[in-house]
């Protein structure tokens, strides 16, 4: 009985693993030919703006997510942060154009201070991996009977 149902957990595993590769290809592909498709519009036009420029940099932070994610199985959360900082810096300089009322200068402030935020999780999250590491890696630490070797 025992053996019958390791052989199902070993067969579950794989088909965990056949998904989150084909997820893991799929999400790529579509970050790669994203970017490729608004790179291709910026030659067209013949420059690129500060907004698109920004864009690119979503894009490379994304695949860089990708990456780290199909190397480690870990998603590392301070890369979802920069992309956070950076499309709220994105959208920054697109409505700073447009200030004209109390409303739009209310939405820039709150934009800075999401910012400022996001900027102090980073730093808490680096000082803390770097003071006390990643409990992933103690529980990869871990000896078969559950003890630290």
């Amino acid at each position: 009985m025992q053996h019958r149902i390791r052989v199902i957990q070993r067969f579950g595993d794989g088909l965990v693993d056949i998904f989150h590769y084909l997820a893991l290809f799929g999400i790529g592909a579509t970050i790669v030919w994203s970017a490729v498709h608004d790179y291709l519009k910026m030659m067209e036009a013949g420059h690129a703006t500060l907004e698109e420029i920004l864009l690119l940099f979503i894009y490379l932070e994304l695949g860089s997510m990708v990456g780290i994610y199909f190397k480690t199985h870990r998603l590392p959360v301070q890369f979802l942060i920069y992309v956070a900082i950076t499309a709220l810096s994105r959208h920054l300089v697109i409505d700073v154009q447009k200030v004209a009322d109390d409303f739009h200068l209310l939405l820039l402030l709150s934009i800075t201070g999401a910012i400022a935020m996001l900027s102090g999780a980073i730093f808490l999250l680096s000082f803390t991996q770097r003071r006390y590491g990643c409990p992933e890696d103690r529980a990869d630490a871990q000896t078969p009977d559950g003890g630290f070797g």
